[in-house]
């Protein structure tokens, strides 16, 4: 008699929602997409990999999360990498778990403009966020964030910091990030206004409902969002040449920071409208 398979981690799951990106300065331009995100406990991987015949580890699948694509991305285990960058900051999760909300890869391809690493407590408890952007041009670079313990109880999460990184070619490096979201529940909430000198530049949200991570989901995810990891940068590409017909200045473009993660102490943000 062939043994059933185990129970999926509960701790993991997937979003379905889409994201909008506004615009506000010196013209207004929106746009939308609907996307799909994994939300992987760290701890989770290898078990996620075992019991799921749609969503692979480290493996070629018609979904697949890799190690390479987060982090330092040379492929070593994720979760070592982050607690070594919570140590540096002075942040102790005492074994607490951490979920990364991401998208996977769809038939072997992947862009993530944005990731959010959730660093927990092992009393449950919001310690850190570290959000890791990617840009166009094949460079990344994170945002390591303490919560502080006002902010621990559930509510939304307030946060800021000052851009680092090169990312939109219409967007210059004086600028700053006013973060807004929650711990993904049975809804996704995340908003991030850009403010420049001149005022607030760029509004981005992405929203979702949970979804059980189950080849059921995901195999209606793959006909619901065909081919979401390829349209998502063709969008980009698109998005930015309607910016450019419309007037948008470009900016140039320094080099990356050196560093992989920039490490930002509290402070009391603007709030993202």
């Amino acid at each position: 008699m062939q043994a059933s398979r185990s129970p999926l981690p509960a701790n993991s799951a997937l979003y379905f929602g889409k994201v909008v990106h506004k615009r506000l300065r010196p013209f207004e331009h929106v746009f939308s997409y609907r996307v799909f995100s994994l939300y992987l406990d760290l701890d989770d991987l290898a078990a996620c990999g075992r019991r799921l015949r749609c969503l692979s580890h480290n493996r070629w699948n018609l979904f697949s999360f890799h190690d390479r694509d987060h982090g330092p991305r040379d492929g070593q285990p994720l979760r070592p990498w982050i607690d070594a960058r919570l140590e540096e900051a002075g942040i102790d999760l005492a074994g607490g778990p951490v979920r990364l909300l991401c998208y996977p890869r769809l038939l072997g391809y992947v862009f993530n403009p944005l990731s959010i690493w959730f660093c927990h407590h092992a009393d449950g408890s919001l310690r850190a966020l570290l959000y890791e952007v990617s840009n166009t041009f094949g460079e990344s670079h994170s945002y390591l964030l303490p919560v502080e313990a006002a902010q621990r109880g559930g509510g939304p999460v307030l946060q800021s910091a000052e851009k680092r990184f090169y990312v939109s070619p219409f967007i210059g490096m004086a600028s700053r990030y006013d973060f807004r979201l929650t711990v993904p529940g049975d809804k996704l909430a995340v908003a991030i206004r850009q403010e420049v000198p001149e005022g607030g530049q760029l509004l981005a949200r992405q929203s979702g409902r949970r979804r059980d991570l189950s080849d059921r989901n995901l195999l209606r995810a793959f006909f619901a969002y065909p081919l979401m990891t390829v349209k998502i940068i063709a969008a980009i590409h698109w998005e930015a040449l309607r910016l450019w017909r419309k007037g948008a200045r470009v900016e140039p473009r320094p080099q990356a920071p050196q560093q992989q993660v920039t490490l930002v102490g509290p402070a009391t943000p603007a709030a993202a409208e």
